[in-house]
């Protein structure tokens, strides 16, 4: 729960696909972004992978009286070893950076937010969603991949729903 001093709610979608957006605690979306990533060579073969320090200098704007809240992911069937451990490092980096700036963080699975949402697993409904409480963002969501801002947007409102249970 946020408190009443907070001046930026941060909703992170983790992993080099994932976004970033920032809302205002009246619900006004400020920016969305996707998760700053760069290619490193991982044996051999390039491969996307979030950069700590491009996340941080994105963040550290919003980060005084800030909260946030990152998606909790875990392993995904069918998903090799290295893209679960990658996966696994954009969500500690995440956690990391918002820790350095002294944002509080809080976490939660995917099925909790999108039941307390009434949002169905649907990459499209998380899209259709923010496009509907962010007419004037609308374009930010419209692309399929966009559904990483999408989440990301959803989960800073979430956590803000949080402060009127």
């Amino acid at each position: 729960m946020y408190n009443m001093n907070t001046t930026f709610l941060i909703g992170v979608d983790p992993g080099a696909a994932g976004a970033v957006a920032i809302l205002e605690p009246s619900g006004k979306l400020v920016q969305v972004f996707d998760t700053p990533a760069v290619e490193v060579n991982v044996g051999g073969r390039a491969k996307r992978r979030v950069c700590a320090e491009m996340l941080a200098a994105e963040l550290r704007l919003y980060a005084s009286g800030a909260q946030a809240v990152v998606e909790q992911v875990g392993a995904m069937p069918g998903q090799g070893v290295s893209s679960m451990f990658a996966f696994g490092q954009a969500f500690g980096l995440a956690l990391g950076v918002l820790a350095g700036l002294g944002v509080a963080t809080v976490t939660v699975t995917p099925a909790a937010w999108k039941r307390d949402l009434r949002l169905n697993a649907g990459k499209d409904a998380a899209r259709l969603r923010a496009a509907q409480l962010w007419p004037a963002q609308a374009a930010e969501f419209r692309r399929v991949r966009d559904d990483g801002r999408a989440e990301a947007a959803l989960l800073a409102h979430w956590l803000r729903g949080r402060a009127r249970a």
